[in-house]
């Protein structure tokens, strides 16, 4: 079976990386009370840079099924940003 120049263990931490991230965003999103919009570009930017960098940085394409899903990931959540930027929910009735 061929090397892709990535172990398991690697890919793993590769994996935890965005998703730290994505939760720390979150998390400080939610204390600062910042706009949720404002939230979801900055959790899909942080997924759309990740795919980036895995994708340039990895030798022989050990990552790029995972800077797929962490693009289909970005954009989605950069739609989701336009539509609750466009039509945002009404937050006094929480």
């Amino acid at each position: 079976m061929p090397h892709n120049g990535v172990d398991i263990d690697q890919y793993i931490l590769l994996t935890f990386y965005p998703i730290i991230v994505f939760f720390a965003i979150g998390f400080l999103g939610k204390k600062f009370k910042f706009d949720e919009a404002l939230r979801y570009f900055f959790q899909g930017t942080s997924c759309l840079l990740f795919a980036f960098f895995y994708i340039i940085m990895i030798p022989r394409g050990g990552a790029q099924g995972l800077a797929i899903v962490l693009i289909l990931f970005g954009i989605l959540l950069l739609f989701m940003a336009r539509k609750q930027k466009v039509s945002p929910k009404d937050q006094t009735l929480q």
